[in-house]
């Protein structure tokens, strides 16, 4: 089983019933406000990294990265491969 961690954040009231509201709406139970929060940070975290990592490339004509991406995703396969 995974540690947990306790938070305590604060949100607006609106944000607050939103969220229950949408969680009602699909028959999810105030346990489950844990699990929405931690998948929508999981989220938040993933977007962040991605923009983050294509304004490292702003200036990369599109061609080179095309052909950066297509020698990463072969190097991938062919260690996937390797490990059986």
């Amino acid at each position: 089983m995974t540690a947990l961690t306790r938070w305590t954040v604060s949100v607006s009231k609106d944000t607050d019933i939103s969220v229950r509201s949408f969680l009602a709406q699909r028959g999810m139970k105030k346990g489950d406000l844990s699990k929405f929060i931690e998948e929508a940070v999981k989220w938040r975290v993933l977007d962040e990294t991605i923009e983050e990592v294509r304004s490292k490339f702003d200036d990369l004509p599109a061609d080179e990265l095309e052909t950066l991406i297509d020698e990463a995703v072969t190097a991938a396969r062919r260690d996937r491969v390797a490990a059986g």
